[in-house]
């Protein structure tokens, strides 16, 4: 589903790039912008905002323009006829398609799991920055002593990351990278993390100021935690 998310993102940006004029596709915008540089376009899903101007200057860590509840529903309507289907969707298998994880090999304990991926992590230079033991406050809070265990793991590529930020500041919200170790109803134990990938990165036109450098480096970050994980279920050391 994620895939299918950052395709038509990444459709729609080299759309705009390729049909805008030269002066558009700058990562630095120094003309003002026009009045209603984003405008309704009719569709058969109902109005949808596209680009119909210069967009506002660029500068490093500008949040861009809150979207309307109604402006991403309909926008998710006609980049992902499938959405509109969602909700027919038993919540489970929904949700199933925004993962991605590995069941660990037979035999191998959950602390040899975490340990696996620090090892890989750190290998990668891919800096470890903290965990949240779930299972622990089920119990302490909640007084859950049967629910299974469940923690979460961050990382993060510092200079990536800072990179992204300035360019789009939204990308906060995806950071750092988690990687869950759960196990499940029958003790199986669970490598998991959310399916994203940078297809629309390296569709994205040239006016979102993205550079060859940072594309590939935010690839190298899914490739590392793609390692980190299979590590972890393979129990690598």
């Amino acid at each position: 589903m994620i895939r299918i998310f950052a395709l038509c993102l990444g459709l729609g940006l080299q759309s705009l790039a390729s049909a805008a004029d030269p002066v558009m596709v700058q990562p630095v915008m120094t003309v003002a912008p026009a009045v209603g540089w984003i405008m309704p376009v009719p569709t058969p899903y109902g109005p949808v905002l596209q680009q119909q101007a210069l967009p506002p200057p660029y500068r490093h860590y500008q949040m861009n323009r809150i979207l309307t509840p109604e402006e991403k529903k309909r926008w998710l309507q006609m980049a992902m006829p499938m959405m509109a289907n969602m909700m027919q969707m038993d919540a489970r298998e929904a949700m199933n398609y925004f993962a991605v994880k590995l069941k660990a090999k037979p035999g191998l304990k959950f602390d040899d799991v975490v340990e696996s991926m620090m090892l890989r992590a750190n290998k990668l230079n891919l800096k470890y920055v903290g965990s949240n033991l779930m299972w622990k406050d089920f119990e302490a809070v909640l007084g859950d002593s049967g629910a299974p265990r469940v923690e979460v793991f961050s990382f993060c590529d510092i200079a990536v990351g800072r990179d992204l930020l300035k360019v789009i500041p939204e990308m906060v919200v995806f950071l750092p990278c988690r990687i869950a170790v759960m196990e499940d109803a029958d003790k199986n134990i669970w490598v998991l993390t959310l399916d994203w990938d940078m297809t629309w990165l390296q569709m994205a036109g040239k006016h979102t100021g993205i550079t060859p450098e940072l594309r590939q480096g935010a690839l190298a970050i899914r490739e590392k935690m793609d390692s980190v994980m299979r590590a972890g279920a393979n129990g690598d050391l």
